[in-house]
């Protein structure tokens, strides 16, 4: 069975920083590129980036790049999301998603791309 947990969500003033990180179990997870997604209310899923099964290459959506890295550690099956200078407009539920590949350099962005999903974690920032 196929699990993905997020953590290290929470409550953070405008300009700070939070790492995300997903754990993923009954997969093998070097099989997988990762991504991260968000949904505030009222509005869509929203890609935030992937970083593809060989842990090389990274695609950030305009919104995040330059402020959200993502990495992965092959090793403790888990992804990262390293985010700085946080605005309120980040404030979601932010989510790691998996999908099965056999290039190690490919990058997904569409959340129907992949098939395994956690269960979110919340982050809040205030202004």
């Amino acid at each position: 069975q196929v699990q993905l947990v997020e953590s290290g969500g929470g409550l953070v003033q405008a300009g700070g920083s939070l790492r995300l990180s997903c754990d993923a179990s009954g997969l093998t997870f070097s099989r997988y590129a990762m991504g991260w997604f968000r949904q505030a209310p009222g509005k869509e899923r929203e890609f935030l980036s992937c970083i593809a099964r060989g842990g090389v290459v990274t695609n950030y959506a305009d919104a995040v790049k330059g402020r959200f890295t993502i990495t992965r550690d092959n090793a403790k099956n888990t992804v990262y999301l390293q985010m700085n200078n946080l605005k309120p407009e980040d404030t979601a539920v932010y989510y790691c998603a998996a999908k099965s590949t056999l290039f190690s350099d490919s990058t997904f962005t569409t959340s129907a791309q992949y098939g395994y999903w956690g269960q979110g974690t919340q982050v809040t920032v205030s202004s």
